[in-house]
Order: C-alpha cells, then structure tokens, then sequence
C-alpha cells in the first residue's frame, strides 16, 4: 500500500481551460489525472452528436490533449480517469488508441465504463416496476417518454476501481458522478472496503473539492479574489490522499491560485442542499463533519468526515425536447436609458400580444441593472448608467410564435424610443430547449460494464 497518492484535477467541465490538464502533468509529480467534462444538460448536446454522427458523442477534446499529454503521462506513469466519454466511452476510447499509434506508443491499455446510458431501456425499467418520476414534482415520466433526448444513470467510484485493477493506463466513462473520479483511486490504492462508509465519505468530499477544477484554488473566490495571483495561468487543485482518510488539498507551486481555509471552504458548500446527507451511489456524506487546518503554503487538510450507508438508487439524469426559444438584445443609450429600454419592453410585449401569440414564458432582463438580481436589484439613479441592455427571451411549443417574435425586435429601432443600437447577427431565431428530468432508478436494473481496449 502506498503512503499517500497525489491526484491532480485537471476540467471541472467541457469547456474549462484547455491548458490545465497539461499544466497539471508538466509541472510536479502527479499520481492520477481526474478530469470531469459532463453537466446535466451536456449529455443530451452529447446525445445528439452521436445521433448525426455514431462515432462521436464524447468531449471532443479528449483526443487533442492527448496529442500534448501522452508522452509525459506515459512516462511519469499518470494514470488518467475522465467521464468525457459522454455517451460514446467506446469511441473515445478508439480515437484515443488511434492518437496513441500517431504518437508510436506502442502500448496503451484503457478501460470503458458502460452501462449507465439507458434510453433504449426505457420501456423495460418502467416494466419493472422504476416509473422514473421526477425527484422535484413526483409527476410520471410517460407523459414526456417519446420526447427524450437522454437518459443515464449516474455510476461511482466502483466501475472505476474494477477498471483499475484491470491495469488500465487510462478510464473513460460516460455518466460518472463527479466525485466517484477522485474517490476510485483512493478506494483502489488503499484497499478501502465499501462498507468503510467514512472512508468513502473522505474520498467524496475530496472529490467535491476536486470537480470544479480551480474554483477551489482561488476561481470564482467571493474573498479577498484580488489577492489572487496569476489567474492566467491558475493551478488546478491536486489532493494528496492518505490511507486514513485525511486528504491535503494543494497545487503545484510555480503555477498561480491559492489554497486556503477560504478557497476550500467556498468550495465546499457549492450545490450544497442538505449538508448533512450529500448523497453519491458511494455513501451519504455528512458535510458538516468535515473539519479543515490551513496548515500555510497552499496546503489545506481535509479530516475528520464521517459517511453513512448509501441508498438503494441510482439518480438518473434526463433530457427531453420541451419546445422552441428565442432570444433578442437591443442597447439603450444615456439619458433615462433604463425608462427607454422598459418603454421598448412594453411595447414589444403590446404588439406580441396583438398578434395572439402563444407563449409559456417571456422573460425581461435590463443587463447592467437586474440581469444578476431580478426583482431585488437596487434602485439606481439611471442619470448615472451609460447604457443599459434589454434582453428578451420567449419559449413556446410554438415554433411559429418563436419566429413570429424574432421578427418584431429589429422594428424597435425605428418604432419605438430613441438612442438604440446594438441589433447584430440578423433575427433571432428558434432554437430547441432541452428540459431536466431527475429520477431515481434501482440499482439491480442498470448494471455496470468494464470493457478493455488496448493496443
């Protein structure tokens, strides 16, 4: 058993610095490279790639870094673990051996996690008695079955381990929640037994840490964010895990951010709902167990968490097709520039309404003022604002509404009040909204697979 392991973050999503997996593994020793590209709605963008095309449908950027980090991966001996695979593991994968015989690597072995895609299953597991009802309004999920775009069940750290002690240089998985990529290794190098509930709850909370990639080293820092240095180059965090379950949030020194008490705390508490049962397929974590020690130098120890039995369910994450939108900006200009731009609004709204429009929502934000704080947004002296932004947005099944509406902002211009500019790129035009569907399902009904594809 190892003394301790060192994994590093290196996307909190698809979409987040490109250069940090690679700062991640040139800059200091590194054990393992996590990386977590996937949101909610990112599967069902994901879904639709593959629909055009069956070969994609994973993050697309997965086979260029690799371009940049095999080399050194392969060398150092870092082992990479990402749930980019999206809803193609397999293909990922493929498209990583065929980088890998680019680069003359001349053995690569990678273990894909499938199983948790489970749309062609639909029917099957509301047969079984899994009815799929969202977790928010309890409501069935027939009534929107033919209209969805994704489903899956979110996996743990369990697919994982069995992928590493396949000997895997590489793991890639489709919908793996976000902390089972950093609890996996944990769980692998030191032997933790599952029902070990308050290791599995270190591991979890070390991976909460990790999964938003430099939110805990100083990004997105409510504190004291000027203190922060080089955001250009920010470091990702890296969590240095023992096996007692105590766990050192840092990162590599001669890249910028900052670990402390604060980042990591901040950290902690986001998309918190019941601190007390943060539930994962691994464990209930009890957050408010959780104890810190800034111990200086950008080193942070993690302690003292306490976990309980996890439940019987997995969550599953769906999509469905939910109608059409559109949404359109015009700049309102000093003097009263805000009473122009709520002058514009009501005028909109007046001429949508005369055209007996069908609409489930229309939604007015004034950017610069309320776009941030809606109803709450502090009264302002509009003498004192330069410019102010109305953005209208509409949804509706009707997607001849939504058109209708994209071609009633551009008359404003000369129709409505004065000093406006800012109309660019042509009418808005309709674009698909995708809904979330939250449920849960029985674990014995979606069953992990580990397959290995290697060179």
């Amino acid at each position: 058993m190892k003394e301790k392991i060192r994994i590093a973050s290196g996307q909190g999503f698809w979409g987040d610095l490109i250069d940090a997996p690679v700062w991640q593994v040139e800059n200091g020793q590194i054990d393992y490279l996590v990386m977590d590209y996937l949101a909610e709605v990112t599967m069902s963008i994901l879904q639709k790639q593959k629909n055009k095309n069956p070969e994609l449908g994973y993050a697309k950027d997965i086979p260029q870094l690799m371009k940049r980090i095999l080399p050194t991966i392969k060398k150092n001996n870092v082992k990479v673990i990402t749930n980019g695979g999206g809803v193609n593991p397999e293909g990922c994968a493929l498209a990583v051996l065929k980088v890998a015989k680019e680069l003359q690597i001349d053995s690569l072995k990678i273990a894909v996690v499938v199983g948790d895609n489970i749309m062609h299953r639909i029917d099957e597991i509301i047969e079984k008695g899994s009815n799929l009802q969202n977790m928010e309004s309890g409501e069935s999920i027939l009534p929107i079955k033919n209209k969805l775009l994704s489903a899956n069940a979110y996996f743990g750290a369990f697919p994982i381990v069995e992928a590493l002690q396949s000997g895997a240089d590489i793991v890639i998985t489709g919908r793996t929640t976000d902390t089972g990529l950093t609890l996996a290794p944990m769980i692998y190098e030191f032997g933790w037994e599952k029902s070990n509930y308050d290791l599995m709850a270190a591991g979890t909370v070390a991976g909460h840490i990790l999964e938003c990639g430099a939110q805990s080293t100083g990004g997105n820092f409510l504190g004291n964010w000027e203190a922060i240095e080089n955001f250009a180059q920010i470091g990702f965090p890296i969590a240095e895990a023992f096996p007692n379950g105590d766990v050192i949030i840092t990162k590599h020194e001669n890249l910028g951010g900052k670990v402390t008490f604060d980042t990591v705390a901040e950290q902690l508490v986001y998309e918190i709902g019941n601190p007390e049962e943060y539930i994962t397929p691994d464990c209930v974590a009890d957050f408010t167990s959780i104890k810190l020690e800034d111990l200086g130098n950008n080193r942070v120890k993690v302690f003292g968490i306490k976990g309980k039995p996890e439940t019987p369910f997995y969550k599953v994450s769906a999509s469905y097709d939910s109608g059409y939108s559109a949404i359109g900006n015009l700049t309102y200009s000093w003097p009263k520039a805000i009473t122009k731009a709520k002058a514009a609004d009501q005028i909109l709204r007046k001429r949508l309404e005369n055209l007996n429009l069908k609409f489930d929502e229309i939604h007015t934000e004034f950017v610069g003022y309320n776009s941030c704080h809606g109803p709450i947004a502090t009264q302002i002296d509009e003498d004192l604002i330069n410019e102010v932004v109305l953005r209208v947005a509409v949804r509706s099944n009707d997607k001849e509404s939504v058109e209708r509406f994209g071609k009633e902002i551009a008359p404003l211009i000369l129709t409505g009040p004065p000093s406006v500019t800012g109309f660019a790129g042509g009418r808005p035009r309709p674009s698909e909204v995708v809904a979330y569907w939250p449920a849960l399902v029985k674990k014995e009904l979606v069953i992990p697979q580990v397959k290995i594809m290697e060179l």
